[in-house]
């Protein structure tokens, strides 16, 4: 701010152009101030707050929609009741052991009583007539063996000159010694439970197998490049779906030519497919433009549920693509303003935030009611509630937005849901498209957290075979299979393709039980 000057203008109108100008600079500052007071108390909220908020369509629906689930129920209703019910204590819940599961195997030990406590009191010799049983979970570590291939060698005893051997065993890798189910293990141990090569090199080392990181690397990124028939073959059914929702998030990879170490790269996630044939699609790139999403969804027709990234847009425009946005990522800016407003100490009286989460909340309660219904019902049900929740809640951003500062936590919230309403309402135009991204951000949820593990791809092929893995096992769990069994009939299975027709290897068209070793 300027100083004062010693004299003060005689000029009436110079003297209040002088307060004027120094009035907007301390308004200013009192905006600047205010922002950054709310930066503080959302990031002290995040670091020391309860974290229990449930983004809506993940688990149970957040809490507000419990009371927004039907509007004509008389909240007056048993309210005596309900007061006397609050103010006697809970009754403890003593929790229940679940049974073991009935398909483990089981190993029966029996227990006798020794001669010498068999005899009643009375003289008489005591007679079995029953048992207990009582069940321990059991353990055995991992088991290794080596399987040797004896391939018969056959000679013609007359001539001498004919020798014919047994043919080889068809293997994804032909010469490793790695078999599909060692394959099958160290992926799913990586990708799907998080566990960086060294350690599981480590974990080999207890039962005598040698084998380095570089080795398991190795054989991982050779497996991934036999594997890209099949996700050749799922992106076409991702194209072929009514719906893909797409996110990305960054990955490091170390040795990517012309890039820092440590800058960021990107993996994409795509889901979506026919009914019936889910499926996940990692991919990636070593930018964020929207050049990418053009490619990766080239041919494709249908809605595309995305975030507000601006790089989406271009693939959006073109004919046939119906964009949406994320209604969840919508409600997030609310929440970060319902939290402000909670640490301003304004947790009595209902905050203006309070108000948008809770439209929001009635949105979400109608999707819940009609989860399980097919989209004609689906439909109606948003045309006849959703919609008139919208028009409201666009009449209460309207009248509100004018009266909040624009760089508070509120108003970018209010911005975000002007900026983005068409979108992000869109879906109450059709029963089949989804009201928001949880799908991606669920898909994409395995890899963030694997990352936290193994922190960084070393070279661009690296940072494509785990793409390309995490699309198989995310796929095979979308299909109801369990990764390990999945990958391990797949990895003995693909070899024996002819001319390329992998369709019968689709997690679709094969059973759960099929696959299950024995």
């Amino acid at each position: 701010m300027k100083k004062h000057p010693d004299i003060l203008p005689n000029d009436v109108e110079a003297l209040k152009k002088m307060i004027l100008g120094q009035q907007q600079q301390i308004d200013g500052q009192q905006r600047k101030i205010l922002t950054l007071e709310e930066a503080l108390r959302l990031e002290r909220f995040n670091r020391f707050g309860a974290s229990s908020e449930k983004a809506p369509g993940q688990g149970e629906l957040f809490n507000e929609a419990e009371d927004c689930i039907d509007d004509t129920e008389d909240e007056s209703t048993n309210s005596d009741s309900t007061t006397e019910q609050s103010s006697a204590p809970a009754e403890k819940v003593k929790p229940k052991r679940k049974p073991l599961p009935s398909n483990l195997p089981r190993v029966r030990k029996v227990y006798e009583l020794p001669e010498s406590e068999l005899q009643c009191p009375c003289g008489c010799t005591l007679t079995e007539i029953g048992e207990e049983i009582s069940e321990q979970l059991d353990v055995i570590p991992a088991r290794f063996q080596v399987i040797q291939h004896a391939r018969k060698k056959y000679a013609c005893k007359s001539c001498e000159d004919t020798i014919k051997t047994a043919a080889k065993p068809t293997k994804i890798l032909p010469k490793s010694n790695a078999s599909a189910g060692t394959l099958a293990y160290v992926i799913t141990a990586k990708y799907q439970d998080g566990l960086p090569l060294h350690r599981l090199s480590n974990i080999f080392k207890r039962f005598d197998v040698d084998l380095s990181r570089q080795t398991l690397s190795d054989w991982t990124l050779k497996t991934a490049a036999q594997c890209e028939p099949i996700i050749e073959a799922l992106q076409k059914q991702l194209n072929a779906g009514p719906v893909v929702h797409c996110d990305e998030t960054t990955v490091q990879v170390l040795k990517e030519p012309d890039k820092a170490a440590q800058s960021k790269s990107y993996t994409w996630v795509q889901k979506g497919g026919p009914p019936g044939k889910p499926v996940v699609r990692f991919s990636y790139d070593r930018g964020r433009s929207g050049q990418v999403p053009l490619r990766l969804l080239k041919g494709y027709q249908g809605a595309l549920m995305t975030d507000g990234y601006t790089g989406y847009n271009a693939i959006a425009e073109q004919d046939g693509i119906a964009h949406l946005c994320c209604m969840a990522h919508l409600r997030r800016k609310f929440v970060d303003a319902q939290k402000i407003a909670q640490q301003k100490g304004k947790t009595q009286r209902t905050s203006k935030a309070d108000v948008a989460v809770n439209y929001i909340a009635k949105l979400y309660a109608v999707e819940k009611a009609h989860k399980d219904s097919d989209s004609a019902i689906r439909q109606v049900a948003r045309q006849e509630k959703s919609a008139l929740i919208l028009k409201e809640f666009r009449k209460w951003i309207d009248k509100t937005k004018s009266k909040v500062l624009p760089k508070s936590k509120l108003g970018e919230a209010l911005s975000y849901a002007d900026k983005y309403w068409d979108k992000a309402t869109r879906y109450v135009e059709n029963g089949a498209w989804p009201i928001d991204n949880n799908p991606a951000e669920n898909a994409i949820r395995p890899f963030v957290i694997g990352r936290k593990n193994w922190l960084f791809s070393n070279t661009v092929n690296g940072a494509n075979a785990s793409a390309t893995l995490y699309s198989l096992i995310e796929t095979a769990k979308l299909n109801m299979h369990e990764p390990y069994n999945y990958l391990r009939w797949l990895f003995n299975e693909l070899p024996k393709v002819i001319d390329g027709d992998v369709e019968r290897l689709m997690p679709w068209n094969i059973a759960p039980s099929v696959i299950k070793p024995n």
